[in-house]
């Protein structure tokens, strides 16, 4: 379980950076790469989903939930419903209404 929630985590750094999240790398944007890091976050936590529990995996969805907004937000081009990244594991993601 330690080993998949590191992986889940460098996974999230990853994105995060590659979508211009990053303090220290603000301009840094690769929405390409910032895409297959969230697919791959979302395919580790569905498939480990129950060797987690839901204490250590519910955390780790919500990054991926902010992840997945912040792509959306970063993104010139919008995806159809259901196929941003990650999609195929999460559903589709949208914003709260507090967020609109």
């Amino acid at each position: 379980m330690e080993i998949i929630s590191t992986a889940a985590l460098h996974l999230m750094s990853a994105a995060a950076v590659h979508l211009g999240l990053a303090e220290d790398l603000p301009e840094h944007r690769d929405l390409d790469e910032a895409r297959s890091l969230i697919d791959a976050l979302a395919g580790l936590l569905d498939a480990s989903a129950q060797s987690l529990g839901h204490h250590h995996a519910a955390p780790l969805r919500d990054g991926l939930r902010s992840l997945q907004l912040a792509f959306k937000e970063t993104s010139t081009i919008p995806d159809e419903p259901g196929t941003g990244p990650g999609e195929k594991y999460t559903g589709a993601v949208h914003p709260s209404a507090s967020q609109r």
